[in-house]
C-alpha cells in the first residue's frame, strides 16, 4: 500500500443538507472515524496514527464534522452531528458501518446509533461523555480538561494550546511543540469554526436521550483513558451499564486520546472487535 497522506486521502462531497470533508483509504467493511470537538480537531489530526493500519483491515472514511476541519461552518442552532453522519453514509451508499468517535465524535456516534439503528453494525465511544453528570465529576463546575479547551477556543495561542494538549494526554511526551502549533494553525486558519463554537458555548455538545441507550442493542465498545481529566472514566462504565451489548476497556496511564496516546493498542483493539463480532 502506498503511503498514506493528508492530501491523498482527501476528498469532499455535498449531501442533502452538508459540504462535508473526509479521508478515505482502505477497502472491505467500511469504518467511519468521527473526531472530537477541540480547537483544531480534524478527522486526519485526531485519527492519523490509526488511520494506514485501519486501512489494511478496512474501508476507513474518517470524517470532518461541520464545524471542524475543512467541512462548512455551522453554528450551534443548526449543528446536527449525528444527522450529519447520517446523510454521509447514506450518500456514499455504504449501508452498514462499524463507528468510532472520540469524546463529542463519540457521543455523536451514540446517538446516530439509537435514531439509525439501521446504519450500524458496531459502536465505539473512546473517552466520550455518558451525556449526565458522574459522581465523580466536578461540583458545579467544569472539568479541567474542559477549562483547558475552552480557553484554546477563546485565546487560541501556544500557550493555551500547549495547556489543552497537556491536559488531553497522561504523557508530556506527546505535547510536542510541533503538534502544538499545527493545532494553532489549524484553530486560526479556521475562525468561522471558531465564532461557530462559541455560539454553542455553555450548551452541551451533544445531547444524548438517556432512556434510549437501553434500546441499542448492536455490538458495543467503550475505550477510556483511566487518567482522563476531561471526562471522567466512570462514563464508560454508566454506558456500559445501559448499553446492554456493550463492554469497556479502561487503559492505565492514558488521558483523553486514547487512539493517540496507545494508538497500538487501540488500533489491534478496533481491529479485534469488530471482526471478532
Amino acid at each position: 500500500m502506498a503511503t498514506l497522506t493528508e492530501e491523498n486521502t482527501s476528498k469532499r462531497i455535498k449531501t442533502k443538507s452538508w459540504d462535508i470533508h473526509y479521508h478515505e483509504a482502505g477497502q472491505g467493511q467500511p469504518l467511519v472515524l468521527v473526531h472530537g470537538g477541540g480547537p483544531g480537531a480534524s478527522a486526519w489530526s485526531n485519527f492519523q496514527p490509526n488511520i494506514a493500519y485501519l486501512a489494511e483491515h478496512f474501508h476507513v472514511f474518517a470524517v470532518d464534522l461541520p464545524g471542524w476541519g475543512k467541512s462548512q461552518a455551522v453554528t450551534y442552532d443548526i449543528r446536527d452531528n449525528s444527522g450529519a453522519l447520517a446523510e454521509f453514509i447514506d450518500a456514499l451508499g455504504l449501508g452498514k458501518v462499524a463507528i468510532v468517535g472520540n469524546s463529542m465524535g463519540g457521543s455523536s456516534c451514540i446517538r446516530l446509533t439509537y435514531e439509525r439503528p439501521d446504519l450500524i453494525s458496531h459502536l465505539i465511544t473512546l473517552g466520550s461523555s455518558a451525556g449526565v453528570p458522574g459522581i465523580f465529576d466536578a461540583a458545579g463546575g467544569l472539568t479541567e480538561g474542559v477549562k483547558a479547551l475552552e480557553a484554546a477556543y477563546f485565546n487560541p495561542s501556544v500557550e493555551t494550546m500547549r495547556k489543552f494538549i497537556a491536559t488531553m494526554t497522561y504523557d508530556s511526551r506527546h505535547v510536542t511543540d510541533e503538534f502544538i502549533e499545527e493545532r494553532v494553525q489549524l484553530t486560526k486558519s479556521r475562525m468561522d469554526h471558531v465564532e461557530g463554537w462559541i455560539t454553542g458555548h455553555g450548551k452541551p455538545m451533544v445531547r444524548i436521550d438517556q432512556s434510549k441507550l437501553p434500546e441499542i442493542n448492536i455490538p458495543t465498545l467503550h475505550v477510556h483513558g483511566r487518567d482522563d481529566r476531561t471526562v471522567n472514566v466512570a462514563a464508560a462504565l454508566h454506558l456500559s451499564r445501559l448499553i446492554p451489548n456493550s463492554r469497556a476497556l479502561i487503559v492505565n496511564r492514558c488521558g483523553h486520546w486514547v487512539q493517540l496516546e496507545h494508538a497500538d493498542e487501540f488500533n489491534r483493539s478496533v481491529t479485534s472487535f469488530i471482526k471478532g463480532q
